[in-house]
């Protein structure tokens, strides 16, 4: 037999590992920074609930990972970190709103497979439940600028709001059965262009007039500005009124967000705001973060007659990784901050490694019994960028040296600098 991986999935080796580490930490501390507390939920849930038709909608279901146990109950893997949120609240009748959460975990899709996209990956979200004020969209849409301007990534946010395309389905003249299907299509017009998403209304149903009409109601005007005053000389104020609201916040908060009419999003269970992060002048052309408002999910989990507003923001670390390994000449290697030799001072040696460990130091004991050059050796493999020499000569005189692995420079120093030379 053939000893290989399942298709659609990968190993992710140490270099890859610390870098998606670092990018999770990144998230999580702005996550936390404006007050989201941590929250896990099972890999594994009831098929009803994610099939529900408050859940994802039937354009997920076909891409939803189903097994059964051994009582013959349907199961399935989550496919996102949202519904089980969602379930997570219905099911928790006395949690205090609004209530603010994050979640870092792993999420499956048996969908097509491309660059950055996998069958198993993993999504870091934060969500917002019992609140209708814009602040919440404001405040995850900072979090995303937050989080790429600390990666490094240059990114375009993109925000819509349903109501402002339900309105454009219904000033269109689009037969309200057909609204889902027409912002499926919509929301590919990046991908397929204006010639194929006409093509996609066409053959679902819709007249040239109704294509025409929508296609000129969502075209970008260049700037945010534009697009709400064409929008509202054409809708009037109240279709737009919420992302008024949301820019009106944003421009508090000093964070660049781009109004595009176009953006749809194609999960059923959206309400009101929706958006997308993309990376700038990136091989990787799909979003690498996207969320929005939920508004009627939770609610039609409890049926018991009460609102639960909610919104949310997802981040997608395994595609974020692909844009930063492009944009990185390399990764690195190992968290270790030095590696130690000992030159026939083992218990010494030992006793060092444990004293730079009490102090959140990493580090590493060259294998006893292997030479100073095949330390070398194995410090130069890993880019161990230091290492510290222990011997009788360093022992009698209370110092260690310290030899910089990319300069090549040493230096004797005590145990206490040697913490701070490598804290």
């Amino acid at each position: 037999m053939k000893i290989q991986l399942a298709k659609g999935v990968k190993d992710i080796n140490p270099e890859e590992k610390i870098k998606k580490n670092e990018i999770v930490q990144t998230i999580q501390k702005y996550f936390e920074l404006y007050g989201y507390n941590p929250l896990d939920t099972p890999i594994i849930e009831r098929f009803d609930v994610l099939a529900s038709k408050y859940a994802g909608g039937s354009e997920i279901l076909k891409e939803t990972f189903k097994l059964n146990d051994q009582g013959e109950r349907d199961l399935c893997l989550r496919y996102d970190l949202t519904v089980p949120f969602a379930r997570y609240i219905a099911t928790t009748p006395t949690i205090k709103l609004p209530f603010k959460r994050y979640q870092i975990g792993q999420v499956f899709r048996d969908g097509p497979i491309k660059a950055g996209r996998f069958r198993e990956f993993t999504q870091c979200d934060a969500d917002v439940v019992g609140s209708k004020d814009m602040l919440s969209e404001a405040e995850l849409l900072k979090i995303a600028s937050l989080v790429f301007n600390d990666l490094k990534i240059d990114v375009e946010i993109k925000v819509n709001n349903r109501k402002v395309l339900d309105a454009i389905m219904k000033k269109s003249g689009i037969p309200e059965d057909k609204w889902m299907s027409s912002i499926l299509s919509l929301d590919k017009i990046e991908k397929i262009g204006r010639s194929g998403v006409e093509s996609e209304l066409s053959e679902n149903g819709l007249d040239k007039k109704m294509i025409d009409s929508l296609l000129m109601l969502t075209e970008d005007k260049s700037s945010t500005k534009k697009n709400l005053e064409f929008l509202k000389k054409e809708l009037g104020d109240e279709p737009v009124k919420e992302i008024e609201s949301l820019f009106d916040y944003l421009n508090l908060m000093n964070t660049k967000v781009s109004f595009i009419p176009s953006l749809a999003r194609g999960l059923a269970y959206y309400t009101g705001t929706v958006y997308e992060v993309f990376a700038k002048d990136s091989e990787i052309k799909s979003s690498i973060a996207a969320g929005g408002r939920y508004d009627k999910m939770i609610g039609d989990f409890v049926r018991n007659n009460q609102e639960y507003p909610a919104v949310g923001l997802s981040f997608g670390v395994d595609v974020i990784f692909e844009v930063v390994k492009r944009k990185t000449q390399a990764l690195k290697k190992t968290t270790v901050k030095a590696l130690l030799i000992s030159i026939k001072t083992n218990s010494e040696t030992l006793k060092l490694a444990e004293f730079l460990r009490e102090n959140n130091v990493s580090v590493e004991i060259n294998s006893f019994n292997k030479n100073i050059s095949k330390g070398l050796e194995y410090a130069s493999a890993y880019e161990i960028l230091f290492v510290v020499f222990i011997g009788e000569n360093e022992l009698n005189e209370e110092k260690y040296k310290i030899r910089d692995m990319l300069s090549g420079k040493e230096q004797l120093v005590d145990k206490q600098k040697l913490v701070k030379f490598l804290g």
